[in-house]
This record gives structure tokens, C-alpha cells and sequence, in this order.
């Protein structure tokens, strides 16, 4: 009987990915929501059907791991204010358990700052970029 439970619970998604440590081992940023990184190089794919266009984004380092990940650059024209070498701060789309959203192909994370000041501020152009 209690082998048959035990059995039942490892069915269970999040138990077996807690468990088991799943989420340390395999994801990037691991168990934090927010992390800071440094762009390697700026990129754009194209997206996934029926959507056409290309998508911006950034190739980046985390700090805290070394780890290379790609991340969207939301807004338009935001990926101007973003140049190579700068320090970003990321966090997940979304996504169930960390995945992708919509049209973007296998990108999971986001740009949130550039160089500790808020993206949508410096888009806006209520703050500017500090240089670094």
C-alpha cells in the first residue's frame, strides 16, 4: 500500500521536480526569480508561424553561474539602449515552468534593466542610462 502511494505522488510533476532538485540542477538562474547578467552580443531570430517580423533580443552571461542564455528585449526600439558589455537584469516570461511564451522561439527569460536603471524609464525617457 505505501509502495503503491509513494508511487502516485512521484506522478505528480512539481513533487518529483522538488524532490529530486530538479529545478537546481537544470535551470539556469536556478531557484531565484531575478538575476543579473552581462551582454554578450545583441541578436534577432525571426518568429514562430503564422507571426513574421524578427524579434530582438541579447545574448547574455549570468554573473552568478557563468551560464549563457538568450533574452528578449521587450518594447520597440528598446534594444537601442542596450549595448555590449552592459549589465542587464533578467527574469522569466511567463511561461508554464519557466517555457517560452506566444511567437518568441525557446527564448524564456526577459531584460528588465540595463545597467540598474528600469528599462521602461529609460524608454520613455524619464531616466537615462548610467554608463558603465
Amino acid at each position: 500500500m505505501l509502495k503503491q502511494r509513494k508511487h502516485q505522488r512521484l506522478l505528480k510533476k512539481w513533487l518529483r521536480r522538488k524532490m529530486f532538485k530538479l529545478k537546481d540542477k537544470y535551470d539556469p538562474m536556478g531557484t531565484v526569480p531575478r538575476a543579473k547578467a552581462l551582454v554578450l552580443q545583441k541578436i534577432a531570430t525571426g518568429q514562430k508561424q503564422p507571426h513574421s517580423g524578427q524579434i530582438k533580443g541579447v545574448r547574455i552571461q549570468l554573473v552568478k553561474n557563468g551560464k549563457t542564455v538568450s533574452a528578449y528585449v521587450p518594447g520597440d526600439g528598446s534594444i537601442g539602449f542596450i549595448d555590449e558589455h552592459d549589465e542587464v537584469t533578467i527574469e522569466g516570461m511567463g511561461g508554464s515552468q519557466r517555457g517560452q511564451m506566444g511567437c518568441i522561439p525557446g527564448w524564456k527569460y526577459k531584460v528588465i534593466e540595463v545597467n540598474g536603471v528600469n528599462l521602461k524609464m529609460v524608454r520613455s525617457g524619464r531616466k537615462e542610462k548610467p554608463k558603465r
